[in-house]
């Protein structure tokens, strides 16, 4: 089943997820962060966006909510960059001076990428995709629950500091991990809460009020 909420100007859908026992995790020898092994898990019912939350969800609730941004506070942003015009970054010529700059000359070149723009993955976007890039990974219709950016959850991670798991991989993970993660279903990492990245984000979830009485307990994830 699928609910539509209206929140901050935004129009959000909702995905009834049926609760039951799931096995979770893996078997294999190259698992990590808690990612073996396979534990059977109760799963109360649940309901959770069919999408992650975009910026412009996050601009229309900043808008509406006249909410003051850690960019704003801090005066500084990760994402910063892409916002820089073109022409603008024609204009940045000043070098660096604690960077040791030199031209290739004869017998000292080697070839090299193009990046960090011109490089991209085989989905053909340069960081992120729009979240409706690709169709569903599943039977439920949720969209990018695997890749594009890694999702928090509620769910403590083992650490001496607080820490909460993500899950889902991003974009710059990959099936084999070697850039970074293993992107599959079962990865999982921590992160502490104040962390931010082009690559991390979330989508909202609740509780499923049955007519029977609420489902009780947390979910692991």
């Amino acid at each position: 089943a699928t609910f539509k909420y209206h929140y901050f100007y935004v129009t959000v859908d909702m995905v009834l997820i049926p609760g039951g026992i799931m096995n979770m995790g893996t078997n294999a020898v190259n698992g990590r962060d808690g990612e073996s092994p396979i534990r059977a898990v109760t799963v109360g019912s649940f309901k959770i966006d069919k999408y992650p939350v975009t910026n412009s969800d996050f601009r229309e609730f900043v808008k509406s909510q006249k909410y003051k941004t850690e960019a704003e506070t801090f005066g500084w942003s990760f994402v910063f960059q892409d916002f820089v015009s073109e022409e603008m970054k024609s204009k940045i010529t000043q070098k660096i001076e604690s960077a040791p700059w030199w031209l290739p000359v004869e017998k000292v070149f080697w070839r090299q990428g193009s990046f960090p723009d011109g490089d991209t993955a085989e989905d053909g976007f340069h960081g992120t995709a729009p979240i409706t890039a690709f169709p569903p990974q599943n039977n439920y219709g949720l969209f990018d629950m695997l890749g594009n950016v890694w999702e928090w959850t509620a769910t403590p991670f083992p650490s001496a500091q607080t820490m909460y798991v993500l899950r889902g991989a991003s974009w710059i993970d990959t099936v084999d991990g070697s850039a970074n993660h293993r992107a599959r279903v079962t990865t999982r990492m921590g992160n502490t809460p104040d962390s931010a990245s082009d690559n991390l984000g979330f989508r909202c979830a609740s509780d499923y009020k049955a007519r029977k009485g609420r489902s009780k307990g947390r979910t692991e994830l």
